[in-house]
């Protein structure tokens, strides 16, 4: 794991694609937390906890299928201020991915409600026909560069809010699902060379235990860095 900023308090890490964040207690496989816990021992008990299981470090978390920068807390007073953030929705995250198709505005707002997919109880949805409770998700996005040829759209996306799945859903609704999303792409064409979710944790923005403004960027992995070849 590569460590992109440390502190007494705070860590942020470059998380790989294919590394779940935290354990459910159901399955065993390793994850973000496994390696917090060797490696900072003695914050074992800073961190989520939620039904009876430990989550260490743990104050957000990013889809296993998606890479880059996770912040995690090694003190309770660094987990008090960055969970204090993520409610108030003071913490920018900046999140590059690659869309089917061609996105149409160059930048804009999605701002569609998010409900549970009527058709898949592993899959959210913001179209019509979702079920129970809608909450409210909003997700800036810019489009950075379009590849009529290939038939993708490399796209910055800033969401406001953190429901489950949000940008995935989100780009769903657009009708430019995610390159490479085995939920929210069925059917669609593998792109790119990718073989995960096509979307990277690009950049987060927060404030220390100090009151500091930090931001961190997290280099995009070899996958990527490909597609941004190709895509030239």
């Amino acid at each position: 794991m590569e460590i992109l900023y440390e502190d007494e308090d705070i860590l942020v890490v470059n998380k790989p694609a294919g590394l779940v964040v935290h354990l459910d207690g159901r399955t065993k496989e390793p994850s973000v937390s496994d390696w917090f816990l060797e490696k900072y021992p003695e914050s074992a008990n800073v961190g989520e906890r939620q039904g009876g299981v430990e989550r260490p470090g743990i104050v957000h978390r990013i889809d296993k299928e998606t890479s880059g920068a996770l912040l995690l807390a090694k003190t309770d007073k660094g987990h008090e201020v960055l969970k204090s953030q993520f409610q108030n929705r003071e913490i920018e995250k900046i999140y590059h991915l690659f869309a089917h198709g061609q996105v149409k505005d160059d930048r804009g707002t999605i701002s569609f409600l998010i409900g549970k997919s009527a058709s898949d109880f592993r899959r959210w949805s913001a179209q019509r026909g979702a079920k129970g409770e809608k909450r409210d998700a909003i997700t800036y996005f810019e489009v950075l560069k379009r590849s009529p040829e290939l038939g993708v759209t490399l796209v910055e996306a800033k969401p406001k809010t953190g429901r489950t799945h949000q940008i995935r859903v989100h780009f769903q609704a657009l009708q430019n699902p995610i390159v490479g999303d085995k939920l929210y792409a069925k059917g669609k064409p593998e792109l790119l060379g990718f073989k995960r979710l096509a979307l990277h944790a690009r950049k987060i923005t927060f404030k220390n235990v100090k009151g500091e403004q930090i931001s961190v960027e997290a280099p995009y992995p070899e996958d990527f860095r490909q597609a941004l070849d190709i895509v030239g």
